[in-house]
């Protein structure tokens, strides 16, 4: 019998105002990715519209939907149903009065598995997200889909180990994260590319597990507020070696497979899980 296998792939692009051209953009990336045989394919973090988060106002809350509402989740449904693909679909939602940063798991039929909310919130300069988004509140989990088992976190998440671990530990067999990521208002000299690609190699490393990371690139201005993002979204696999990435300002699409058996006995052997000793995290956790 034959190894099962699992083909990946992420998007890398840029994105303007207008929400039509940013999902026909992404439609074509997902068309392209889904020719090349990839079965699960990433788009960036809130690819809607530019990272509106570089500033607070209220008119944004007005691009909120509920999930089935949602144009982004409207347009990747169909078009997963018609390739027969799994996209994680990153939105803005609105349940309610409440609103997050989520992503709706589509299936290959197009059926939507469930939704995972952002759970770590970042505010700070260039990062305004708390005015935003509540803190998910749908926890960690492994989504069983017809590509396989898959776990999602959602750009600052991507930075807690226990965000990765909770989701291995619950079946995952590859992470992905769509993210918006780039400069630092306060300090325009640094460059966090490195950190941000080498916290997700450490996860891919401690849990035995491939990572898919999606960026957008490009300059965007929101009303004076300027961010670049600077893509460098990568594959690693399940020893944290990246290969595929692509650079700061290419658009395209990254895409690999994996063997899940052979990494499912690569993770037995390395004994990640055999040892953990949790009745001693339980007295440490403050």
């Amino acid at each position: 019998m034959a190894n099962r296998t699992i083909t990946v792939a992420a998007i890398q692009t840029h994105f303007g105002n207008d929400v039509a051209v940013n999902i026909a953009r992404t439609e074509k990336f997902v068309r392209a990715a889904a020719a090349e045989g990839a079965q699960v394919v990433l788009p960036p973090e809130l690819f809607q519209g530019i990272y509106f988060c570089t500033r607070q106002n209220p008119k944004w809350f007005e691009t909120a939907f509920a999930t089935e509402e949602h144009p982004c989740v409207i347009a990747m449904r169909k078009l997963a149903a018609d390739l027969g693909i799994v996209i994680p679909v990153s939105f803005f939602e609105k349940d309610g009065p409440r609103y997050y940063n989520s992503i709706a798991i589509v299936d290959t039929d197009g059926s939507i598995l469930g939704v995972y909310r952002k759970s770590h919130i970042p505010d700070g300069p260039g990062y305004q997200e708390k005015y935003y988004f509540r803190p998910g509140d749908t926890g960690f989990k492994a989504w069983k889909t017809r590509a396989g088992n898959i776990g999602v976190g959602i750009c600052w998440d991507q930075w807690f180990p226990e965000c990765a671990r909770a989701m291995a530990l619950a079946g995952a067999e590859v992470l992905f994260y769509p993210t918006a990521i780039g400069s630092e208002p306060y300090d325009t000299s640094l460059d966090t590319h490195l950190q941000w690609q080498r916290a997700m190699q450490g996860h891919a490393v401690s849990n035995a597990i491939p990572i898919v990371a999606a960026n957008r690139i490009g300059l965007e201005e929101n009303e004076g507020a300027e961010q670049r993002f600077y893509g460098h979204s990568f594959i690693a696999d399940h020893r944290g070696e990246i290969v595929a990435e692509l650079g700061r300002d290419t658009e395209g699409v990254l895409v690999h497979t994996f063997d899940l058996d052979e990494i499912q006995s690569y993770r037995a052997d390395w004994g990640f899980f055999r040892d953990r000793r949790t009745e001693l995290y339980e007295k440490s956790i403050i």
